[in-house]
């Protein structure tokens, strides 16, 4: 059992981290190393707080057998999921993207006689990525020329995705993106940044839990799927599962385009991976 002085933070037990990270993996696929302890202790004591429990046992009896606990398990995804992003991240992607994937996809699509690229970013945090691919895609002239843009972003968090609708921005956030988008696609406001309502009204947010089929269905014939450093906090079964339904929900011949980091390797033979523009990209056969 854990116990707590009269002026000290209540600690999380191993056994109590055993058990709240398989609550955790069930339901989002998000699993923590036993070195994560106390990352895991840091991230949910807010939840504690609020729910005015004394220790992390009450918390694991809350979450398991509360009434409330449906309302619970939301927010305590909301506080252990990692939001770091920033607009234009990886630019080398970004222009493989946009001078590789998309002249492709344009090409096929033209011979069918449609004119809508569907793009999804997957896991999107604060909206910063989906909005990105709205302004580059505009930025190419696809719209003057009359294509329609597409674009969701999703993510487990209703903390990030009311962020991400807000559209409002600061510095930091646009650390990474060239001035002439900034002066283009950005109103400033004394320390803010807000994105103007063009962009904005191009991206459509949900709530998509990655390992949830369910969910996941939502969103079919994707020309492309953005889902970056997203899977290293998956283990292996997590990843194929999630994989998995990213591919059901690209169109055919579509595009997974993940973090450089990252590899399909000993996960899937699903995907034909292709080098576009000095990216790796992978392509639904």
């Amino acid at each position: 059992m854990l116990t707590i002085g009269l002026n000290s933070k209540p600690k999380l037990s191993y056994a109590i981290f055993c058990q709240l990270r398989e609550i955790i993996y069930a339901r989002s696929g998000i699993s923590f190393a036993d070195t994560k302890i106390y990352l895991m202790e840091s991230r949910i004591l807010k939840r504690l707080e609020e729910r005015n429990l004394r220790t992390f046992d009450d918390y694991y009896y809350f979450i398991t057998y509360d009434p409330d606990r449906d309302r619970e398990m939301a927010n305590l995804l909301n506080s252990i999921v990692t939001n770091e992003t920033s607009f234009f991240r990886d630019p080398v992607q970004l222009e493989g993207f946009t001078k590789g994937v998309i002249p492709r996809v344009v090409e096929a699509k033209l011979a069918r006689g449609n004119k809508t690229i569907k793009v999804w970013s997957a896991a999107c945090s604060t909206g910063e990525e989906p909005y990105t691919l709205a302004m580059m895609l505009v930025d190419e002239g696809l719209a003057m020329k009359g294509w329609t843009i597409d674009i969701t972003g999703s993510d487990i968090s209703d903390n990030v995705l009311r962020s991400a609708n807000n559209a409002t921005y600061d510095k930091y956030s646009l650390r990474n993106t060239p001035e002439q988008y900034i002066r283009k696609y950005f109103t400033n406001s004394g320390d803010s940044f807000v994105l103007r309502k063009h962009i904005a009204d191009i991206v459509k947010y949900k709530k998509i839990n990655l390992i949830d089929p369910a969910e996941t269905r939502q969103l079919r014939d994707m020309d492309a799927i953005f889902c970056r450093n997203v899977l290293i906090y998956f283990d292996d079964a997590s990843k194929k599962k999630a994989i998995g339904h990213l591919y059901d929900s690209l169109a055919k011949g579509g595009y997974l385009i993940m973090g450089f980091s990252e590899s399909l390797h000993n996960i899937t033979r699903l995907f034909k991976p292709v080098n576009i523009a000095r990216s790796l990209v992978y392509q639904k056969s």
